[in-house]
Order: C-alpha cells, then structure tokens, then sequence
C-alpha cells in the first residue's frame, strides 16, 4: 500500500496513531490546512509547516482548471511545484459538484461542468480525476463521489451511495499504482445507509475510509449523533477522515469518536473576514474595542503573530486599512490553533486522560459561545 496507518493508543473510541505517507510520517488525530490552489491562502508552506501541520489537502477541480494537471506535472508535481515538503491530499472534485450544482450535470459517467473561470464545458469522471490525481503526485488521492445536500430524500441518498460504490470500483482500476486512494462513505444522516455503505468500501481495497456529505446545511447535534454512531464502527486498521468540518467543537466530538484526519476552511476563511479563534470566543478584530488594545490576540497562543508582540490595535489598523499582512498574521494564529488543538487530544488520548480533557474542551468552547469576546 502507499501509505501504513498504525494504531498506537485508544482510549474508549478515541485513537491516538501514525499515518506514514511517501512524504511524511503524520501523527493522528491531526488537521490538514485547506490549500485549494496548491496553497494555504496568505501562508507560506514554512509558516504552514511551523504550525505543527503535516499534510494538506489539495483541489482536483481547481487544479485541473488551473494551470492544468500536465503543467503541474511537467513542474515535477504538487510537492515540488508548491514547495509543500510533507504530505499532501487531494480531493477529487465530488465536493465542488455539491457546490456548483447549478453549473453541472450528473450522469453515470461523471459530473459534466460548466467551468466557473470561462464557463467551458468539462467532463469529470472517475477516471479523469484519477488520472489528475496521478499527475498532481499526491499521497493520498480520494475517490470521485456523489455528495447530495441536506435533507435529500431517502431515494436520493441511496442514489448516491450505490453510485458512488460503482466510481469506486472504477477509480481503484484508474489509480496510480503508488499513490494512496481513500473511499467516501456518503449517506446523509441515515445511519443505516452509511453503516452499509461503509461495509460496501471496506470490501474494496482502499487504503482509508473518508466520511463525505457532513457540515452540507444539517444541525450540528444531528452531525455529531450520526458520527457517534457510524465512526466507531469503521474498519480500525484503516484511518478514518472526516472531510470539511469543521467547528473546534466539530472536531473534538469525532475525535472522541474515531476520527483521525479533519480538514476545513475555517482557519483561512474566517480570518480573512477578520475573526480570530482565541480563549474566550471568537474575536471580529474590525470591531471598535479594539482601536487601542495593546494585548495580542491570546497570551497563551504560540502562533509568531501572538508570540510576535503584534497588538490587536495594530492589526485591526491593517484591517481595516486593507493590508495582506492583517490577513496572514489572523490566517496563522487560526492555523495553530486548529493545529494545536488535534495535538492536545492526540496527547490526551496517549497519555490516558483524554475523557477528562474532552470535557474540560467542550465546557470551555461552549463557554466560549455562551461569552463570547465578540457576538457577530
């Protein structure tokens, strides 16, 4: 196989682990930043790095629009083209289809799109995204699913499991053969249908199983129930991946059950609308409390914007003057913070302790949310 997942600790359903990729030795749980165009936005691949991450996660769809699976290949692949040295994932264009339904068409072979850069007609199929996949030279390449929104029917939801069983099949016979490719259990909120399809994948030989379709518009408790009752019940020889969520509170209930690889937007993106995870809430740093505050963003933060001396009263002048620098300085405080926290569960769970810290987390972020620094 091209990669190894090796269980380390459990405590109850919580694992503790070591994802080893060509790139890589990663310890689980962890957090791959988000670097959709072959980059973590506003952050260099050393910041990315200094973090604590080691893997990130890559677009199939946006690369292959721009500038072109060949091109990237020609540049020696994502690794050498990005300057990203660790391991890298790359999602397989299912997720985009979700996104811009109303720019694509879903038939057996695939998912035919309008591009949203020209508006040029393009056919994704499985065996295009593998074959993208290849040239990208990623690590860990994910099957081309079908993920269907929110509160989809009973019929549309099986609909797209038994599809996405069938592309399944026909990415494993389309794969590079050194390149590591993870199944998509989808099924919506029915447990039933995920807990059947995740049987259906794990028959294949695939290398991981990845849970799609979560954090598409459903109520997070119904997410959080639907994970305590499916993950635990995965193939425990193969690591778990939960795409696209989510919350810090996200992460720490799939954490306590199974999950070992998370990825979201939200470290990235919120920063760039200037929020800041920090102890305490979530700080919106345009707000005008902050014109005059000499504190950092967290004192206990080890992120080089905190550790940096930068006051809040400083960036929110960069913010509010538009400059980059607001940007990355918030993009990597949530970076670390993300990062951090998967660390301090992985350590929790090694050590034996990790019921004790997963509630202590879970009061203090909601807490959090009950207190917040800033409400909006």
């Amino acid at each position: 196989m091209a990669v190894r997942f090796e269980l380390v600790q459990r405590q109850g359903t919580a694992r503790a682990g070591i994802l080893t990729t060509p790139h890589a030795v990663v310890p689980t749980p962890c957090f791959m930043p988000v670097a959709t165009q072959a980059t973590v936005k506003a952050l260099t691949p050393d910041e990315v790095s200094a973090a604590g991450a080691r893997m990130v996660i890559m677009n199939t769809y946006h690369l292959w629009l721009r500038p072109g699976a060949d091109l990237v290949a020609e540049q020696g692949g994502l690794h050498e083209f990005s300057r990203w040295p660790h391991a890298i994932a790359t999602d397989s264009g299912g997720y985009q289809a979700f996104s811009l339904a109303e720019r694509t068409h879903l038939s057996e072979a695939g998912f035919d799109f309008a591009s949203h850069l020209d508006g040029a007609r393009r056919l994704l199929t499985p065996e295009e995204s593998m074959r993208v996949q290849g040239l990208l030279g990623s690590d860990i390449a994910l099957q081309l699913d079908v993920c269907p929104p929110a509160g989809a029917s009973h019929g549309e939801l099986r609909e797209a499991v038994e599809r996405t069983t069938r592309w399944a099949h026909r990415c494993l016979a389309a794969k590079h053969p050194e390149q590591a490719l993870f199944g998509i259990v989808q099924g919506g909120l029915d447990v039933d249908l995920r807990r059947t399809h995740a049987r259906e994948l794990e028959a294949l030989p695939l290398d991981g199983i990845a849970l799609g379709g979560f954090s598409v518009g459903e109520p997070p408790q119904e997410m959080h129930r639907a994970l305590g009752a499916i993950v635990p019940g995965l193939d425990p020889a193969r690591p778990h991946y939960l795409m696209g969520v989510g919350t810090r509170e996200d992460l720490v209930i799939a954490i306590a059950a199974g999950v070992d690889v998370f990825d979201c937007v939200m470290p990235t993106r919120n920063a760039r609308n200037g929020q800041a995870f920090v102890r305490g809430g979530k700080l919106v740093i345009k707000n005008a409390r902050y014109k005059s505050d000499k504190r950092v963003l967290d004192p206990g933060c080890s992120c080089p914007a905190c550790t940096g001396g930068y006051s809040r009263s400083y960036i929110r002048h960069l913010y509010i003057a538009g400059e980059i620098l607001a940007h990355r300085l918030l993009s990597l405080h949530n970076t670390y913070v993300y990062v951090d926290l998967v660390r301090r569960a992985r350590q929790a769970i090694c050590e034996g302790r990790f019921e004790v810290w997963q509630q202590q987390e879970l009061a203090a972020i909601r807490a959090e949310a009950l207190a917040s620094v800033d409400t909006v």
